[in-house]
């Protein structure tokens, strides 16, 4: 038995909502960005200031703060389940954020709002894709930046899905932070240049922009004083005056700084640069000290004061720069992207990318460095960090790559209570071939809670492929096989749902081959009525 695991979903079967949203009070411009100025204030006439600041919610921004500690005052379950996967066409870039209803927001080459019981809410088409995490105001507005466009937007959506505006940008990997004033900050692209933003949120208009002359990656975070601090490949660490965008002052690392600030209790600002080191740079701008971890993602801080980060290695590092314990997610693993974050107890939880791109996971790490879970999420990669809600959810952006096209899914893992087998739905291909020619075979099955489901199949020469890895209910899954040996065979799949509930088989017949076999039921009639025409012919045939 020869076989190929293949994952795909029809292109065209998109989940949409029914809601017939208009697009309100949309602003289109270009914003015209000179680089001759360091700095560029742009209002003349102040607009009145709203003080509505960041929703206090379980995660309303990227690392779930201002300040990018990535810890969430909440403790889920110890070995929570995968409860549901929800599935789009594209994305799998930013990290989903929650509002005070528990609904989660994330973005792809569309934006998506989601119940937490992994239903549609409503769906918005983006201008490019969103790289980055949005980020939601007291008021319920969300912010979101795309890249990849022509052009770019920061939009603004009200909770309904309308567009409270948007603003045209060069490309936005940068998340958008917000200031306790309502202010907007984040950082943008424009060829080899970049600059860090300030937007007022009632209509997107410019507050003022410090031109950096590179490429700005880095999500702003924000001191308890106001100071925004934001990195950028010049390998700059800037620290910026919040009224006016002047530089306070700014410290010089070796490299670029792609990823994002954190700062700590004390306000001493962490920052990694792909010189490798982590730095702890005070507030003032002096350094503290510095650490080679090896690069890697934004890093963020635990309850304890323990700075997490890595790239191959998972780092912990005690607040005064020395090594607490260093953890090895494995073979081939790396964490591009998917920025640890921790609960109220410790644990932390970050995302992986195998073998470059061939798979991705998410794995749970206790607060003394050892594992304590970990689960295969797709079969590419984990780059977006994971966040927690206020029942102990923990959600998860992953991407795919399944039949030529991309899709991702976001995962939710937490407690279930009740649960239902799943139900096969598909079972199709080739009824009849060819000896050693490779088939594609598809299935699907439904699961009445929305669980994550696996598919064991047999090919019916005493072969199989053992358990597949999960994937979102109600999704097609194709496998390749072949046979070697001439006969009739009888597929059989049956689907697992995370909870171990199995449906029943679901069956296929099939024979191999076809193409040694005259099945032309005329032309052997035809031979009956002449029985001494093609003496040759029925040699061969043996009639």
């Amino acid at each position: 038995m020869l076989s190929n695991l293949i994952c795909y979903k029809n292109i065209y079967d998109r989940k949409s909502c029914n809601n017939d949203f208009k697009v309100k009070n949309t602003i289109d411009s270009e914003l015209a960005i000179s680089s001759g100025s360091a700095n560029i204030p742009v209002n003349n006439e102040p607009i009145q200031a709203i003080n509505s600041g960041l929703m206090d919610s379980a995660w309303p921004m990227f690392c779930h703060d201002v300040r990018h500690t990535g810890r969430s005052p909440y403790i889920p379950v110890e070995y929570p389940i995968e409860k549901w996967r929800y599935d789009v066409i594209n994305g799998g870039y930013g990290s989903p954020v929650i509002d005070v209803n528990g609904t989660i927001y994330f973005g792809g080459s569309d934006f998506y709002v989601i119940n937490s019981n992994g239903t549609l809410i409503w769906t918005e088409f983006l201008m490019g894709a969103a790289h980055s995490s949005p980020a939601i105001d007291e008021d319920g507005i969300i912010y979101i930046g795309t890249a990849y466009g022509h052009p770019n937007y920061l939009y603004a959506f009200y909770p309904n899905g309308t567009i409270k505006w948007k603003q045209g940008y060069r490309s936005i990997f940068s998340s958008p932070v917000i200031g306790n004033d309502s202010t907007i900050y984040f950082g943008r692209q424009s060829g080899d240049e970049g600059a860090i933003v300030a937007v007022y949120p009632q209509n997107g208009s410019l507050k003022w922009l410090f031109n950096t002359n590179h490429v700005v990656y880095s999500s702003p975070a924000i001191g308890d004083d106001g100071t925004i601090y934001c990195g950028c490949h010049d390998g700059n660490l800037y620290a910026l005056y919040p009224n006016n965008g002047t530089e306070k002052w700014h410290y010089h690392t070796d490299h670029w700084i792609r990823t994002s600030p954190c700062i700590a209790d004390d306000g001493t600002i962490y920052v990694i640069s792909l010189d490798d080191y982590l730095y702890a740079v005070a507030p003032n701008g002096t350094l503290k000290w510095r650490v080679i971890i090896g690069g890697g993602t934004s890093p963020t801080i635990g309850p304890d004061g323990t700075i997490y980060c890595g790239y191959t290695k998972l780092h912990a590092v005690n607040p005064n720069g020395t090594f607490k314990w260093i953890f090895e997610p494995g073979s081939g693993r790396k964490i591009r992207g998917s920025t640890p974050c921790n609960d109220a107890n410790g644990t932390i939880y970050f995302g992986t990318s195998i073998d470059d791109s061939w798979g991705g996971e998410i794995i749970a790490v206790n607060p003394d460095g050892t594992e304590r879970w970990r689960k295969l999420l797709t079969n590419r990669y984990v780059e977006a960090a994971p966040c927690i809600a206020d029942d102990g959810a923990i959600y998860i952006v992953s991407k795919g790559y399944y039949d030529d096209w991309q899709a991702c899914y976001l995962h939710c893992f937490g407690t279930v209570e009740s649960n239902n087998p799943p139900e096969m739905e598909t079972l199709e291909g080739t009824i009849e071939g060819e000896i050693n020619v490779h088939y594609k075979y598809i299935f699907s099955a439904n699961d009445p809670d929305n669980n994550p489901v696996a598919y064991y199949i047999e090919w019916g020469d005493g072969t199989t492929d053992g358990w597949t890895m999960d994937y979102g209910s109600g999704v097609t899954v194709s496998m390749w096989n072949a046979w070697s040996e001439e006969g009739d065979y009888t597929i059989r799949v049956k689907a697992r749902d995370t909870l171990g509930e199995e449906s029943d088989w679901m069956y296929l017949e099939v024979t191999m081959p076809v193409n040694q076999q005259f099945s032309n039921s005329l032309f052997l009639q035809f031979l009956d009525r002449f029985p001494n025409a093609f003496p040759i012919l029925r040699n061969i045939l043996g009639s």
